[in-house]
């Protein structure tokens, strides 16, 4: 592993639990670290008790790790630009950039998630309104909470621009934080995107106390869905069986961390939606997304039943029970056409 010798200023958006997570790791690595928060009030509190007590209880935020809720002081002569902002609010956070921002400068997304309106991800919207920037993508399976614990974590950064993914590899590498190089855009991002569609199903399974046969069905079913989608729209078929597809999809899927299968699980217990969400945190990305992911595959002419369900139970109020037993009784077919479909 190489030594990353030349200390960055790099500038992290969104307090959330993995901007934070993030804003640690880069510290630890000797880089002058900003964190920016949208909420001056628990900016102010994040400074006081060096503690993100609501998304990453009991880990420590290093005294000397600035923290903000001034966007242009933030980024201000940065090196790097760190977004960690859930989909849904990242275009009003980040217009407020433009103004302040200095073009070629470096933009990292750990952003998972499809827009609804404009069915963008989250690298397309980051070039939608600071225009045509050197971006890249670091995702894969990597819940905060663990990162922050140094627990071995294994991730990859895609962009491409081979030489941009390569010196960003090397800012973040560490002994327990793994990044690997991928120069497929399209389909890393639509693997993290939908991976967090097919956890909601993943919640259900367990709220309905289903065992492991119907998780593992669930799970390589749920790929098969992810890689339709990616190879359609221009992704590399091979990304899905790796950290951002498969690797993604199993941490999501079975974490107790995660916040998707959570909002599937109380939903099969019973729960309306709306009083899920009201009771959370933190952003489900998987709510919304399953939305874009319908309109991506009938853009796409893609067969996704999972994901139809998905959304049946979620915005049509379909009885889970009902929706697993379609899915069940759907026309037989052959394992390899539906993977690898003509």
């Amino acid at each position: 592993m190489g030594k990353q010798e030349t200390t960055k200023k790099i500038a992290v958006l969104g307090a959330g639990g993995w901007g934070t997570a993030l804003s640690i790791l880069l510290h630890s690595k000797g880089h002058n670290v900003t964190l920016w928060g949208s909420t001056p009030d628990y900016v102010e509190f994040l400074k006081k008790h060096r503690e993100n007590r609501k998304y990453l209880k009991g880990i420590e935020i290093p005294s000397d790790l600035n923290i903000t809720s001034d966007i242009a002081n933030a980024q201000l002569e940065s090196n790097l630009i760190v977004v960690a902002i859930p989909t849904p609010y990242v275009r009003k956070a980040i217009k407020p950039l433009k103004n302040h921002y200095v073009p070629g400068t470096p933009i990292v997304s750990v952003i998972k998630g499809i827009e609804n309106d404009t069915l963008m991800r989250g690298s397309e919207i980051l070039r939608d309104v600071l225009g045509e920037q050197p971006i890249a993508l670091l995702l894969g399976p990597s819940h905060a909470e663990e990162v922050a614990r140094k627990l071995p974590t294994t991730v990859v950064i895609a962009s491409e621009d081979m030489d941009l993914a390569k010196g960003i590899q090397e800012i973040f590498i560490t002994e327990r934080f793994r990044v690997y190089t991928n120069n497929d855009v399209i389909g890393v991002e639509i693997g993290t995107s939908v991976k967090n569609v097919i956890a909601i199903a993943a919640g259900i399974c367990d709220g309905l106390g289903f065992g492991d046969n119907s998780k593992a069905a669930l799970i390589t079913r749920g790929l098969a869905e992810m890689m339709r989608l990616g190879v359609a729209m221009g992704g590399q078929r091979d990304t899905f069986s790796g950290l951002a597809g498969l690797g993604d999809l199993i941490t999501t899927c079975v974490s107790p961390y995660g916040r998707n299968r959570f909002v599937g699980e109380q939903i099969a217990k019973g729960k309306k939606l709306s009083q899920i969400r009201e009771e959370m945190d933190q952003v489900a990305e998987g709510i919304l997304t399953t939305k874009s992911v319908c309109k991506l595959a009938n853009k796409y002419n893609v067969e996704m039943p999972i994901t139809k369900e998905i959304y049946n139970v979620l915005f049509e109020d379909k009885d889970p029970i009902k929706a697993v037993n379609e899915l069940m009784v759907r026309e037989p077919k052959s394992e390899i056409e539906v993977l690898y479909p003509k």
